[in-house]
């Protein structure tokens, strides 16, 4: 196949868990790609992503390296064949790679669970609290840079509020919930807003309270994807150079470890919104 015009986040995944694959049988690249007939640059990049895989690529490699676990195999002939142009690709060369990165890991997502420490969720965001968001982060971005981003992080609300939703929960610190990123009346809709999406099923919410024991969890925020399979499951964190998708097993479940660590910590759906309602009517 020719190079990806695009080189994006589900693609680089392909090729790592191939290279996964492949390494667990000890094979060298250039004898997994004589079994293609191809060469060790063209192994290599499949394996970076680089150039696509063809459905019985996927499939001989997957019985070259010995591996029987069949939803695995059906799961990444999935990722190889997926030809979906989405909402996001209207942002291309408009946004950042992340941005369309981000959106398209969510529609593939069998589940979306989330822990935010100073700021609303996105997928929860009303546009007046993304826009001040953005604008505080990135003060010297134009007009005709910012409104893309508050319109793209609203299109991504489809995920959880279309016709087949995915299934979201989050849980939110008390602190994102009470600090004002732009005025009381944003702040208000903001609540309100929230509320609504729990009433309407789109998202289940917890709350950890600022007197809550037992949480030390200040840089837990992070978003977790859950795949077609385990292995195939995707965290984001935010890191120095921006947001770093992960997809080592170790650090998944490292991710895993700490989501059930702070909603440990964390008030009851019910209590939650009933805390969320209290808030809202403090401002």
């Amino acid at each position: 196949m020719p190079p990806k015009r695009h080189l994006t986040a589900r693609r680089v995944r392909l090729g790592a868990e191939l290279r996964k694959l492949r390494e667990a049988t000890g094979m060298r690249a250039r004898e997994a790609a004589e079994l293609l007939g191809a060469d060790a640059v063209q192994m290599s990049q499949i394996e970076s992503g680089v150039v696509g895989v063809s459905a019985k690529r996927v499939r001989r490699l997957a019985a070259h390296y010995a591996c029987t676990d069949e939803a695995l195999i059906d799961a990444l002939v999935a990722m190889a064949t997926d030809r979906t142009r989405g909402w996001w690709e209207e942002y291309r060369g408009v946004l950042p790679p992340v941005f369309l990165d981000m959106a398209e890991a969510e529609h593939h997502a069998a589940f979306l669970r989330e822990v935010v420490i100073t700021h609303v969720p996105g997928l929860l965001q009303t546009p007046d609290y993304a826009r001040a968001v953005f604008r505080y982060m990135r003060p010297e971005l134009p007009g005709s840079e910012l409104e893309p981003r508050v319109e793209h992080r609203m299109r991504r609300r489809t995920v959880i509020e279309g016709d087949s939703p995915t299934p979201y929960d989050t849980i939110i610190h008390e602190f994102a919930l009470r600090i004002r990123v732009a005025d009381r009346q944003a702040s208000l809709a903001q609540l309100r807003r929230i509320l609504e999406q729990i009433e309407q099923g789109h998202a289940g919410v917890r709350v950890i309270p600022t007197d809550q024991d037992g949480f030390a969890g200040a840089g837990a925020s992070m978003m977790y994807m859950g795949g077609p399979v385990p292995r195939l499951d995707t965290g984001l964190r935010d890191a120095p150079t921006g947001t770093a998708f992960i997809d080592a097993e170790p650090q998944l479940n490292r991710l895993r470890t700490l989501f059930r660590k702070v909603e440990k910590a964390s008030l009851d759906p019910m209590a939650s919104r009933d805390f969320i309602h209290r808030l809202s009517k403090e401002l």
